[in-house]
């Protein structure tokens, strides 16, 4: 039986995230940076002799009918393959963070099950399926750091040199729903251009979303206060709750307060499978 073990699935940061408008269906177009990181869900994935599908959770729980089975089944629909998987899941990233678990899930379950199952999809093929699924799967199949604009699938490549940081992550989430429909939430922000972001790097823009999160979850500004107060310039990520903050010294041996999840990690100059398909 053939099978691929111990496949990260990378969470990502938005360094800012900008709303420029809003098509006529609804969907919001933004500007924004998406850097991978070196903090990983882990999957297994299983051949199975028939199209049947199935997933286990390591730790905590899934959904019945997650991203990962859906990334299955799409990948299985749109191929015509006749072959089954036993998918398992070992989640480290937090849920309702803004750090594109579930979407990073996804795009690791069809990069694997295209090499699983020997289909030979390319990563433009691959991310036509996945954008049906969920707007930041392209980029986790893209392979680089990003430009991304659009809905989230224009993405430019950007060099970005291996930054250290620190997440903090309130317990309680944001809806993203809830974000995104709110009245308050600023939709008229004004273009950016890449080279502004290569100029002045993390500390470039603003994410438009953070003030109606911090509004709607107080529990972000006060994890963004307790970064200040240790000196360090947080930012909520994408729709929240995490927030990040560059590291330019090793974090002193700081517990934060009750319900912080702190973590150290690192971003990544590419996606860890950019080669399990080509371009």
């Amino acid at each position: 039986m053939r099978a691929l073990y111990d496949v990260p699935a990378p969470a990502k940061i938005n360094t800012f995230l900008h709303i420029v408008g809003r098509r006529a269906d609804g969907y919001h177009l933004l500007q924004s940076v998406f850097a991978l990181l070196d903090w990983c869900d882990t999957l297994h994935f299983e051949l199975r002799p028939g199209p049947q599908l199935s997933r286990e959770d390591l730790g905590t729980p899934l959904p019945a009918d997650d991203l990962c089975l859906r990334a299955a089944r799409s990948l299985q629909q749109a191929t015509g393959c006749p072959h089954g998987a036993h998918i398992t899941v070992s989640k480290a990233l937090p849920s309702e963070a803004g750090l594109g678990g579930g979407s990073s899930d996804c795009a690791t379950t069809l990069l694997a099950l295209n090499r699983l199952w020997g289909l030979g999809l390319s990563r433009t093929q691959l991310a036509a399926i996945g954008l049906q699924l969920g707007a930041d799967v392209p980029f986790f199949l893209f392979g680089r750091n990003a430009w991304v604009e659009g809905v989230g699938e224009a993405l430019t490549a950007v060099d970005l040199p291996p930054t250290p940081l620190l997440i903090a992550k309130p317990v309680a989430g944001v809806s993203t729903a809830a974000l995104f429909s709110d009245p308050r939430l600023c939709r008229n922000t004004g273009l950016a251009i890449l080279a502004g972001f290569l100029e002045a790097g993390f500390s470039f823009g603003h994410n438009d979303l953070q003030p109606v999160a911090q509004m709607l979850c107080p529990q972000i500004e006060e994890a963004i206060a307790w970064l200040a107060s240790q000196g360090l310039q947080a930012r909520m990520t994408g729709s929240g709750s995490a927030v990040f903050a560059p590291l330019t010294t090793p974090l002193g041996a700081h517990a934060g307060p009750d319900g912080l999840l702190l973590h150290v990690c690192s971003t990544l100059t590419e996606h860890p499978l950019r080669g399990w398909a080509k371009g």
